[in-house]
């Protein structure tokens, strides 16, 4: 049993008109003792936020909820209250003359072409390609090979604004229709449509309230399958729990109300319903799971059958069993069942018992991220210390070498059928923009189709992966970006990124809005800790539900780190993450204020105890627990970053951002713990809140505002961290 396991959780809580209480106590010893040193600002001033009396019962411990107002965002008082706090961040950041520059500096060097992977379809070419400053990425179709690619899809013309995205795609074998999908300001709600290739022109169809899902085609190219929950009440839709999924099936040309139910299960509610076909068109694969973990259910049903019978393949729900692609009855299934690191294996589903398994790849010794059936063999990538290795192996498990790749990256891509005899990939890392490769199977030859050409000195500067010691001993991986030559003197800005959860593996990767960043003379540092999937199933577990403290005290131990190596100093380390990550800088932040100079929580989940209350997020249970468990609640009490917030407390300069849309994490979390920190902060630093208008968890943000967004994030640090002057040195 872990010291978290052990902590007795106590009712120590300050008056609710205060804002704040002092949450579980917090283990503190062996902490390296490091140190901010005082920064004098001047203290802002704050709009006010008003409190009620909101105390809830936790299996007999009282917590008070004084900020429970905001979860209603759509409230008025709620929404004076977000205009009240833009006001103030933005001038606070408009004050900052270095912000101009660096939009202007972003704006420079997102200005580049860049590629997706290409695929193929029913003799078709797809690739999706930016040409700098778009809002969004445009979809283009090649009719032939050798033929001018022309657009079949442009989403900048969806919304004034750019901000309807485009979602999930989904094509018929025959490459004649593409099923689409729309994102309207970040939300994952998605309507989908269907386009005529040849003509570019929709048809009337029309599908609504789908989210998780792709767009599965039968052979045939006369329909579709989905996933959708039912049509939310009035006013729910951004905040409502998402339950019941299920599956229909859409055939052109009729009405979203004639679409057929495949399968439901009115008895759960919580599990997800997804399905897919094979590339025969013979079967459709149903994969049932439950919240976000990698255990699921494989069910399948023979189209040829005319029956509605499903056949539940693997129904234990022990393991992950992932369909790669099948042989007529035999099918590949990429799995972690005895195997953390994960194997694949072929079972013939007319008799699919244990002992029939046959082994294909064994469980190596790096994690399995992805495999693909391509040319009847298997392309498998493996992450070795976090970048990517690809390799092939013949159906009968025998070797066909590597793909030699340019370095130390990651790769995307591989999409195609058993049949295709050529592919597409893309590699990156933090110093190499997307490249995009042609690989022939056949010759096993690689060749650069593209190469951004985007004007920065990528020479002057390097990538370095280090290895340290966590808390408890654990080797944790770490990446740091920096110009070359960096002088060691513990004085350099630098951003400390990490993540941690949901077996996410953060592996190196290229984004323009770092380069400012580096040109100004900063450290970027990528932490990978446990509760991702870096390492496999079981450095997820390492970091989930009662061992999710080892994710803090792992990224702790990265920043102290820093400082010791003396790449940085507490005055000068900046935290940052979204989402789950956004719940481990606000948790850092609470257990160690002193150990940095700034934080940017983004989009996190900061109210442990209320999460799963609100649209998906009952599904993170799987990772988290729920303070419904009495067993788990105070695993949960003890580092929500809302209810650990200490009135009085000195904590850095922070910047928390969310957007109004967010029906992911929504923006509530951050509502409430922006204003209780703003109560309880005790020092001058400042405490922000950016409230992105028509934006969501973040994908689908047109470039401007990613670019709008980058540039306050670097204002906000240039300042915090003294970057102009000697202030935080």
């Amino acid at each position: 049993m872990n010291a978290l396991q052990r902590i007795l959780v106590t009712a120590a809580m300050c008056a609710v008109s205060t804002g704040c209480h002092g949450g579980p106590p917090v283990d503190t010893d062996a902490r390296l003792r490091l140190t901010r040193e005082p920064v004098t600002m001047a203290k802002l001033t704050y709009p006010q936020t008003a409190t009620v009396d909101q105390v809830d019962d936790y299996h007999g411990t009282q917590v008070a909820d004084p900020y429970r107002w905001l979860e209603d965002v759509d409230s008025p008082a709620t929404r004076a209250w977000v205009e009240a706090q833009n006001k103030v961040t933005s001038d606070y950041l408009g004050g900052i003359p270095e912000r101009d520059a660096f939009v202007a500096r972003l704006t420079g060097l997102w200005d580049y072409a860049r590629y997706g992977a290409p695929f193929r379809e029913g003799g078709r070419t797809f690739y999706t390609k930016n040409d700098g400053l778009q809002p969004q990425a445009v979809l283009y179709v090649q009719d032939a090979p050798d033929a001018e690619p022309r657009v079949l899809l442009d989403p900048n013309t969806l919304s004034a604004d750019g901000t309807v995205a485009l979602g999930e795609t989904g094509l018929s074998r025959d490459g004649r229709y593409l099923a689409w999908s729309t994102s309207v300001s970040g939300s994952d709600w998605r309507t989908w449509y269907v386009r005529d290739i040849g003509t570019g022109k929709d048809l009337p169809d029309k599908v609504e309230w789908s989210k998780f899902s792709g767009a599965a085609w039968d052979r045939a190219g006369e329909g579709f399958f989905y996933s959708r929950y039912d049509t939310p009440r009035e006013g729910e839709a951004m905040e409502g729990a998402n339950y019941y999924q299920r599956l229909w099936y859409h055939r052109l040309g009729t009405p979203q109300g004639r679409d057929v139910l495949v399968y439901e299960r009115p008895d759960q509610k919580e599990w997800g319903i997804g399905g897919s076909v094979s590339d025969d068109g013979r079967y459709l694969l149903i994969t049932i799971t439950q919240g976000t973990s990698r255990n699921n259910r494989l069910y399948y049903k023979d189209l040829a059958d005319k029956s509605k019978v499903i056949h539940r393949l693997f129904d234990a729900y022990d393991a992950s069993y992932d369909f790669i692609g099948n042989d007529g009855s035999v099918f590949y299934i990429r799995t972690n069942k005895d195997a953390p690191r994960e194997r694949i294996f072929a079972v013939d589903v007319e008799d699919a018992s244990p002992d029939k398994w046959r082994p294909v790849a064994p469980e190596g010794p790096d994690p399995l991220a992805d495999a693909a059936l391509l040319d009847h063999s298997l392309v498998l990538t493996t992450m070795h210390d976090v970048a990517s290795v690809v390799r092939r192996i013949g159906l009968d498990g025998r070797d066909l070498g590597t793909i030699k790749l340019p370095g130390l990256g990651t790769v995307g891509g591989f999409h195609g059928h058993a049949e295709d005899t050529e592919t597409w990939y893309t590699f990156n890392s933090f110093l190499n923009p997307n490249e995009t490769y042609h690989f022939d199977l056949r010759t096993g030859r690689s060749t650069l189709l593209r190469k951004p050409d985007l004007k920065f000195d990528f020479g002057a500067y390097e990538t370095s992966q280090v290895f340290y010691k966590s808390k408890d001993g654990t080797r944790v991986p770490m990446f740091i970006v920096h110009r070359r030559g960096l002088k060691l003197d513990g004085a350099n800005p630098t951003i400390l990124y990490g993540y941690g959860g949901f077996n996410i593996s953060l592996q190196p990767a290229f984004s323009p809005g770092l380069l400012p960043w580096l040109e100004k003379g900063g450290v970027y540092a990528v932490a990978n800790l446990r509760g991702g999937g870096e390492y496999g199933e079981d450095w997820h577990r390492g970091g989930m539900l009662k061992n999710k403290q080892n994710v803090f005290d792992d990224f702790i131990a990265a920043a102290e780190y820093l400082i010791k190596e003396k790449y940085t100093n507490p005055n000068r380390l900046a935290i940052y993450g979204g989402s789950n990550g956004g719940l481990l800088v606000g948790a850092v932040v609470n257990q160690r204020p002193e150990l940095f100079g700034a934080a940017i929580p983004a989009v996190g989940v900061m109210d442990m105890l209320r999460f799963q209350a609100f649209t998906i997020g009952w599904a993170w249970t799987s990772d988290y627990g729920s303070s419904d468990d009495p067993d788990l609640f105070p695993v949960l009490y003890a580092y929500s970053p809302y209810h650990n917030l200490k009135p009085g407390a000195q904590y850095p300069a922070v910047m928390v951002t969310t957007a109004d849309h967010d029906d992911r994490v929504v923006p509530g979390h951050s509502f409430k713990y922006a204003a209780r920190l703003q109560a309880c902060q005790g020092g001058d630093l400042p405490v922000l809140i950016r409230i992105q208008t028509k934006a969501g968890h973040g994908a689908g943000k047109p470039t401007a505002m990613v670019i709008q967004e980058t540039a306050d994030r670097y204002a906000f640090l240039w300042k915090a961290l003294g970057m102009g002057g000697p202030a935080q040195d």
